[in-house]
């Protein structure tokens, strides 16, 4: 599976309706496990899974001070293109330490008031 299968597969669905935000997580998650299991050359993620934890974690920063400087512009196309980029390497962190989808909606849905 190529490092744009979950780009891939949500252009198709998108072809058949909407994905929603949920299947798409889940999809890209799957991905990244895979990724952790498999850990194939070249891949730009097993690299971030395998590599310096300092080296994913600055990514993370540098990619929430992209969110910020684009959301300054108002620029919309901007901001959600660099929103994808925090998501996929936040996404990359719950992977690399364990954590799971499921436990990240029970964070969420223990603030809801």
């Amino acid at each position: 599976m190529s490092e744009n299968a979950p780009r891939a597969a949500s252009e198709a669905a998108a072809g058949a309706g909407d994905p929603t935000l949920g299947d798409v997580l889940a999809e890209l998650f799957s991905v990244l496990e895979s990724r952790k299991r498999e850990m194939p050359e070249g891949s730009y993620t097993a690299k971030l899974l395998s590599g310096p934890e300092d080296a994913l974690l600055k990514k993370v920063g540098e990619e929430a001070s992209e969110v910020i400087m684009a959301a300054k512009d108002h620029d919309s196309v901007h901001l959600r293109y660099e929103i994808g980029d925090l998501v996929y390497h936040l996404l990359v962190v719950m992977v690399r330490e364990g954590l799971t989808l499921d436990e990240l909606a029970a964070e969420l849905a223990g603030r809801r008031r």
